[in-house]
């Protein structure tokens, strides 16, 4: 049985967890995998209900950690080296940009397995300045060289990664979509919506807009915030916004809200008490907070394959989001999403004033979601796709 040694950045509640431990899992018993990851930081909320749902023992890393630390990623590296040395993969895929710098460096030294890397998202815009930028490129295009596959998941991902940032040959790269257990988000949504509307004290005249990710700079949730402003100036209707999730941008977003004039609730529910804007914190159960929202929107300035719009469809919800990296190849615009230009807060508005003014727009476009979705983001297609990647390589 060939063995596979799958590393990811850490073991944080997003989409490369989940497509790392659904590999893990149902890649068997065709390959034997060990799992292995970093520590999920403070801000993050962990994924270890993911692994234990799945019955899977994964392998911790503590020094593997997000940002760039000399001590810890030599440590890191030593890590990974030594399971290597244990393990004696057959291949080494990692997943993600952290990961795929130590283990594909291991690997390198190790000589003896086929190397596979995954971009889920890349940092080649809009997170750093020029300089620093161009250092993550050079490194990647120096990994790729020693690299036998290159997965992207997305056709757009695809054509970035070769033809504007240079990272290897088009040749080189394979398009995997993501794939997920989506059932979950297709079943008993009437009992899940009148629950979490009852939690959060949302009316049945109310259109709840929700927005879920980490609170970082290039989620860019102050578009959203600024849009939800222009919608109380722009509709009679009722509306409420939940922002789920945390991170770095929290007492910025609320300081944000505040100065432009929004009222907000912080982290728990309060018995009695309603306003605009209610930062949730992580809450894992998304398919109980989709069930909830009438409209699923997204802001950022550059992604990879959002799980969030994904979950979304599944929840045969509508969406408004920034037409950004992988976003175009996921949902369908005008069918399942409106989507606007990066950081345009007019086009973005509008989006979402259309929607919350039209019902039965909001009712045809999520009803198209569930079948967009459902076969083409599947586990069994993602498996199945690796299955013959990986059997290429080792034959």
């Amino acid at each position: 049985m060939p063995k596979v040694l799958r590393i990811i950045n850490r073991f944080n509640l997003g989409g490369p967890t989940f497509n790392a431990a659904l590999l893990t899992k149902y890649m068997a018993p065709e390959f034997e995998t060990r799992l292995v990851g970093g520590k999920e930081e403070d801000s993050e909320e962990s994924s270890q209900h993911i692994l234990n749902d799945l019955g899977i023992e994964a392998f911790l890393v503590d020094e593997m950690q997000r940002d760039i630390g000399l001590a810890n990623d030599r440590q890191a590296y030593r890590s990974i080296k030594k399971l290597i040395k244990e393990f004696k993969p057959d291949i080494i895929h990692t997943h993600a940009s952290k990961a795929g710098a130590i283990g594909r460096s291991a690997g390198i030294a190790y000589g003896k397995a086929k190397m596979v890397h995954t971009f889920h998202g890349h940092v080649f815009h809009s997170y750093f300045g020029p300089l620093k930028t161009n250092v993550y490129k050079n490194i990647e295009r120096a990994l790729a060289l020693k690299t036998d596959r290159i997965i992207a998941i997305s056709q757009r991902q695809k054509l970035e990664l070769s033809m504007r940032y240079k990272i290897c040959s088009p040749d080189k790269i394979d398009v995997i979509p993501l794939g997920f257990d989506l059932k979950k988000f297709n079943t008993g949504t009437e009992e899940k919506r009148k629950s979490f509307r009852e939690f959060y004290n949302v009316a049945d005249d109310e259109i709840a807009i929700g927005i879920v990710g980490r609170l970082v700079p290039i989620k860019n949730h102050k578009l959203f915030l600024d849009s939800i402003k222009t919608l109380t100036r722009s509709t009679d209707k009722k509306i409420r916004a939940f922002i789920v999730g945390d991170g770095e941008e929290r007492e910025n977003l609320k300081g944000y809200s505040k100065h432009i004039g929004l009222d907000y609730l912080n982290g728990d529910f309060e018995p009695g008490k309603k306003a605009t804007i209610h930062f949730t914190s992580w809450i894992k159960n998304v398919d109980w907070v989709n069930a909830g929202m009438d409209i699923i929107a997204l802001s950022s300035l550059n992604e990879g394959t959002p799980v969030s719009l994904i979950e979304a469809q599944a929840s045969c919800k509508p969406i408004v989001a920034t037409r950004v990296g992988g976003v175009g190849n996921i949902v369908q615009q005008n069918e399942t999403a409106l989507l606007s230009e990066s950081n345009c807060s007019k086009e973005f508005s509008n989006n979402l004033l259309q929607l919350v003014e039209n019902e039965k727009l909001r009712n045809e476009m999520g009803k198209t979601g569930w079948e967009h979705v459902n076969e083409k983001f599947h586990y069994n297609r993602l498996v199945n796709d690796m299955s013959k990647l990986y059997n290429s390589l080792l034959r």
